[in-house]
């Protein structure tokens, strides 16, 4: 469980020649209740890891799909304790690693040590807080360290040469490489810079990186995967999953691995 499971997961997926994909799902979207049924189905695909996100009142990172998202699980009463409860439920029948994405006020609320204490119980591999700087990170990882629980950093086109560095070698898992300088959300093309940070990230990190926000299609998958070594969707599934589309998910998912 947890940081080695993850690790091996993903070597294991790279040693196959496999591209990396790794779904967002909004944990209570549509109700706390489908959360399994919706992993299980990711799990099918041949998925990387799943990120299940935490709803939260101000999602200083998310685009409108996931705010929207965000709302509706926050309008079925989703808390994270109660995500924390339903993915312990069923974590013997997963094979895939979980991530947890989640702010750092419900973190802070529910306490640093008991949250990473539960994330072990509910069978958590990987952390990802978006809204936790480098410099404020301390507040965590310390009960991180003790509990196996990877955290995952985040690097953005804006990081210099220095930070992406310290990102890259801090990062466990994973490098998550934000490939906007804006909100989550789907976009139509990205700019030759991201695919320069991209490599220079590559270059730099001893962990697989994964390039995310704004990846909604295959072509794209593909394409930011041939300078890294996969790729986070989000708003795009969770889209699908809000429209009951999931033979769309399982194509695109195929399609990019």
């Amino acid at each position: 469980m947890g940081k080695e499971r993850l690790v091996n997961y993903l070597n294991q997926l790279q040693n196959e020649n496999k591209n990396l994909f790794v779904p967002y799902i909004m944990a209570g979207d549509g109700g706390l209740n489908k959360l399994k049924e919706r992993t299980l189905f990711l799990q099918n695909c041949g998925v990387a890891a799943i990120e299940v996100g935490i709803p939260f009142s101000d999602p200083v990172a998310d685009g409108p799909t996931i705010q929207n998202a965000g709302k509706r699980s926050l309008d079925n009463d989703t808390t994270l304790t109660a995500v924390l409860e339903e993915l312990e439920s069923f974590k013997d029948e997963r094979t895939v690693p979980i991530i947890i994405m989640a702010y750092s006020n419900p973190i802070y609320r529910y306490g640093i040590e008991r949250f990473a204490a539960s994330c072990v119980h509910a069978g958590i591999d990987g952390l990802i807080i978006p809204d936790l700087t480098l410099e404020e990170e301390k507040m965590v990882t310390d009960a991180l360290q003790q509990s196996s629980v990877a955290f995952i950093r985040l690097a953005a086109l804006t990081s210099s040469r220095e930070r992406i560095k310290t990102l890259a070698h801090r990062s466990e898992g994973f490098l998550y490489a934000v490939t906007v300088t804006g909100t989550t959300g789907v976009r139509t093309s990205y700019e030759t810079k991201v695919k320069t940070y991209l490599h220079q990230l590559k270059q730099q990190s001893p962990v697989p990186v994964l390039a995310g926000f704004g990846v909604s299609t295959s072509k794209q998958a593909k394409e930011l995967s041939s300078y890294c070594d996969g790729v986070v969707v989000g708003s795009k599934i969770v889209d699908l999953f809000h429209e009951g589309k999931t033979e769309e998910i399982k194509q695109l998912i195929q399609a990019s691995i």
